[in-house]
């Protein structure tokens, strides 16, 4: 596979592999390249199902930037600290400094919520200084408050900066516009995130919302959300690194490849108007 050669408009767009949910790495590596798109953001069972070496291997002879790793956290879970420390290990071999965390709902049966976040504050608290000697910077991602029982306690850009805040270490957080378009102190809180914004996320709220809501993710421009607005204040805080496309929708999972790897360039330069370019 030859090197790739950004195309023009494109040199800080990036693919999540989520949204390409039916391809493998290999072939998410390979649309990259025939596309033009430098970034890639990798999921873990992805990676898994290739082999980190091979993973690593793979994405740098592509020439592609590995923008961040996801994911980490579910601090209730058993196991957690293990398998983060294993996530931070991945990371640093992929050659990316960013390990997104998704940061856990409620345990199984439980219906305390201020001891589930202590518990969340207290896993980051741990596992920051073990990133941090590895080159690899935490990032906390707040989930719209509807994920809050099953996914993540963190429901809000001002929350996980005060995380940030207590862990340290070069703490930061994920700005992912469909978890936190509705927040009514995002524009301050964006302000606030200066030097720690981490990631950039982007994809659309479409309506209706299908059952349980996590697959109502479109392509920019296609639903609620002011995007371009969400650039705009990350990049007036300091932003000035890839913009990460994640969408999960079963329509776009249902796409070839190919073809939203298209539309993710169309709306990349339509909507966005090609950032960082």
């Amino acid at each position: 596979m030859s090197p790739l050669t950004p195309a023009p408009g494109l040199d800080k767009l990036s693919l999540n592999t989520a949204t390409t949910k039916n391809w493998t790495l290999a072939e998410a590596v390979s649309g990259c390249v025939t596309a033009g798109i430098p970034g890639i953001g990798l999921w873990r069972d992805r990676v898994a199902e290739a082999g980190v070496e091979r993973a690593a291997k793979l994405v740098r002879s592509a020439g592609l930037t590995v923008t961040s790793l996801c994911r980490g956290g579910f601090f209730h879970a058993p196991g957690a600290l293990e398998d983060n420390r294993r996530a931070v290990e991945e990371a640093a071999a992929l050659g990316t400094d960013t390990l997104v965390l998704v940061c856990g709902g409620l345990p199984d049966g439980s219906r305390d919520l201020p001891a589930a976040r202590r518990t969340v504050a207290d896993g980051i608290a741990e596992l920051a200084p073990y990133a941090e000697a590895r080159g690899v910077k935490l990032a906390i991602e707040p989930l719209h408050p509807m994920f809050c029982a099953d996914r993540a306690v963190v429901s809000t850009l001002g929350q996980a900066l005060d995380l940030a805040d207590a862990a340290g270490h070069g703490t930061g957080v994920v700005v992912d516009a469909y978890h936190v378009w509705w927040d009514p102190q995002l524009e301050a809180q964006i302000a606030r995130a200066s030097g720690r914004i981490h990631a950039f996320q982007v994809c659309d709220w479409l309506l209706p919302l299908p059952a349980g809501a996590l697959l109502g993710r479109g392509h920019v421009g296609d639903g609620s959300i002011d995007i371009p607005r969400i650039a705009g204040l990350v990049a007036a805080a300091g932003y000035d690194g890839f913009t990460e496309v994640e969408i999960f929708h079963q329509e776009v999972w249902d796409t070839p490849g190919e073809q939203t790897l298209r539309t993710l360039v169309e709306r990349h330069r339509g909507v966005l108007g090609g950032p960082g370019s």
